[in-house]
């Protein structure tokens, strides 16, 4: 919580912002309505405090509002009952003893605004208002870790159905040839983005049931592709991937400015990439070299001036014996 607050409360730096757990997000994407209690149980100022008392004790709860006419005038907790017991007089009401000083949270806001109130105030609950300033729950820090965590279940019930959809993909086709095509179009110089295809590539194959060792091997080998096309083309191009239940075929391909010497290309540590891409951390001369380790057939056609066309093929039931065939042409 406190974490929360502090990235909160300050610009939040690109680091933090890969650090970023799925529980944080949540807590900006939840509303406060979606985590409350609904079901209020609410006092009156002119209820008596041995009436408010029995009520804590049936109902489990540690805190209550107290309404007049409709609107919140204070609220009660099991601290004031603590000195109602202590020092209170036997005819002694809910109003003698509420805290009039109220912090509120509107239902329509994000979790981690109330958050911040629960950190700046120190307060043990918070009632919850509607849009035309009426009480309709309250909200806890126990009620915000049991929406977190139903949430947090949900989002896993949900990747496990889209994992058993995709896995079960091609078990009731029946045709002579069965794909998945998956296109993505990368822009030239938009390292912003490098890496995003390759990742969502590498998630459709494991929510088809690829072997992790397959799903790695493609990713690199996508990655590379994608940062070749990021780093070394004039316009960008496509990364094409075609998912058959016996192997995937990846192509890269764009329009320029294509390869001179592709034997001089496939040497590690050789690049055409500028001072200000190498300043950047990037264009090492390994993309395709590392591609060729985790491909089993490889195929890099160029022609100076008009583009490069990358074709790569990983065998899911590759027969016994079969070499791998990393074949380069130009």
């Amino acid at each position: 919580m406190d974490q929360l607050h502090n990235i909160q409360s300050r610009a939040i730096t690109d680091q933090e912002a890969q650090n970023i757990t799925r529980l944080e997000e949540l807590a900006y994407e939840l509303r406060v309505n979606e985590v409350m209690t609904a079901d209020l149980k609410a006092l009156s100022p002119e209820t008596p405090m041995v009436d408010a008392l029995e009520l804590f004790r049936s109902a489990k709860i540690s805190g209550a509002p107290v309404i007049s006419n409709g609107k919140l005038v204070g609220i009660i907790s099991l601290e004031d009952l603590i000195r109602y017991l202590t020092n209170g007089g036997a005819n002694s009401t809910v109003e003698n003893f509420m805290s009039r000083n109220l912090i509120t949270v509107r239902s329509t806001e994000p979790v981690v605004e109330a958050l911040k109130l629960f950190v700046d105030t120190r307060h043990g609950r918070l009632p919850v208002m509607n849009e035309e300033g009426h009480p309709i729950g309250i909200l806890t820090k126990g009620d915000i870790t049991m929406g977190l965590l139903k949430a947090l279940q949900r989002d896993y019930q949900i990747e496990e159905l889209r994992t058993y959809r995709a896995s079960h993909l091609f078990e009731d086709i029946v045709s002579d040839r069965t794909s998945l095509i998956l296109r993505y179009t990368i822009k030239q110089g938009d390292f912003t983005q490098g890496g995003t295809a390759s990742s969502r590539i590498k998630r459709a194959l494991l929510r088809l049931g690829a072997n992790p060792l397959i799903a790695r091997r493609c990713g690199i080998a996508t990655y590379e592709a994608e940062m070749n096309l990021i780093i070394h083309t004039e316009h960008g191009g496509i990364i094409r991937v075609e998912i058959e239940p016996h192997q995937i075929t990846i192509e890269a391909y764009d329009d320029g400015p294509g390869i001179q010497d592709i034997d001089q290309a496939m040497r590690p540590g050789y690049s055409t990439a500028s001072e200000e891409i190498r300043e950047l951390g990037f264009g090492a001369g390994m993309g395709l070299v590392n591609i060729s380790r985790c491909v089993d057939n490889m195929k890099l056609e160029s022609t100076w001036g008009k583009g490069t066309r990358l074709r790569m093929k990983l065998f899911l039931q590759k027969p016994e014996g079969t070499p791998a065939d990393k074949e380069i042409k130009a």
